[in-house]
């Protein structure tokens, strides 16, 4: 940011519970703006003892002693009188009469090139259609799910490596930029939205572990792309079976489609050590056994077999 472009005495509410919107809000405290409050969703119970845990958005306000209230309904909260709310990653539908109340309204990252996925995961569903762009775009808050005018957007390579958790650090990141800006802009007078070509959507809906069920009568890209893109949540899980005996749980993390492969069954390792799919195989490069680390494939042999005919089953 240029020494214009910072945010000195803006007054900014701050509504988002998820990890994605802690740079953004890091970024407007570094850049000047007096952030008046953060709303974020009630604590949640997390991990064995089911202990009352904070959203990380409520973390963060908590570490930077930040005026941070936690609830399940933004529209019945008082809010102060400021400049503009920004809104990332929240998970409640804010409605007109608070998204007018700051002077210069409310905008929301979200991380897609809209209208292209809008919904609940845009970052999953880019990478599960092994789509070689993505972006975020700063849009007003509108009653249409994703539907206001666009403020601004970005473009980001996705390597086809590249797993969801992986681009939802680099998005992250790039709104931290993005979102200063369109602030800057709007205190100015500068900013030109512009209206969302409505015809040209495309929905992102919530995942569920029903979508991590691996067809491998599939591709071998398309199998890649989806283990990917359900990394690290909800992750594609399989059962490494030798006939009828289960060996090891795991979930797949990084894999290579090739597109050779030997007559066989789908699912079943052949002689290579690659998995059969429908068409093509698929090289495992990176695996996590159920209740520890991510690690490579060869690191797992060295304690579990993996041998031509045995197969993976893909369990929920």
């Amino acid at each position: 940011m240029t020494k214009q472009d910072r945010l000195d005495g803006m007054t900014v509410c701050f509504a988002g519970s998820g990890e994605f919107g802690v740079p953004t809000l890091a970024a407007l405290l570094d850049l000047g703006a007096k952030v008046l409050c953060v709303y974020s969703q009630p604590d949640k119970p997390a991990g064995r003892g089911s202990k009352l845990t904070p959203t990380p958005v409520s973390n963060f306000a908590i570490e930077r002693g930040l005026n941070l209230i936690r609830t399940a309904d933004l529209n019945v909260e008082p809010m102060p009188d400021c400049d503009v709310l920004v809104v990332i990653a929240f998970g409640q539908k804010i409605n007109d009469d608070v998204i007018s109340r700051p002077r210069l309204g409310a905008v929301n990252l979200h991380a897609s090139r809209l209208p292209k996925y809008r919904g609940a995961a845009p970052i999953h569903w880019a990478v599960i259609n092994g789509d070689a762009i993505a972006g975020n775009s700063v849009i007003r808050l509108a009653q249409r799910m994703d539907a206001g005018s666009v403020l601004a957007m970005s473009s980001v390579e996705v390597p086809s490596s590249m797993t969801t958790g992986e681009l939802h650090e680099v998005l992250s990141k790039d709104g931290a930029v993005l979102v200063p800006r369109v602030l800057s802009e709007l205190q100015n007078g500068t900013s030109k939205p512009i209206e969302q070509d409505h015809t040209q959507a495309t929905r992102a809906p919530k995942l569920t572990r029903q979508t991590s069920l691996i067809d491998w009568n599939r591709s071998s890209t398309e199998i890649a792309n989806l283990i990917r893109g359900l990394f690290p949540w909800p992750g594609c899980r399989v059962r490494l079976m030798d006939g009828e005996q289960p060996v090891a749980t795991v979930t797949l993390v990084r894999v290579i489609p090739h597109a050779t492969q030997t007559p066989s069954i789908p699912g079943v390792i052949n002689d290579a050590g690659q998995v059969i799919t429908g068409s093509g195989t698929i090289e495992i490069v990176e695996i996590q056994p159920q209740g520890g680390r991510v690690m490579t494939l060869a690191a797992f042999r060295n304690g579990k077999p993996w041998v031509a005919g045995m197969r993976l089953e893909s369990v929920e």
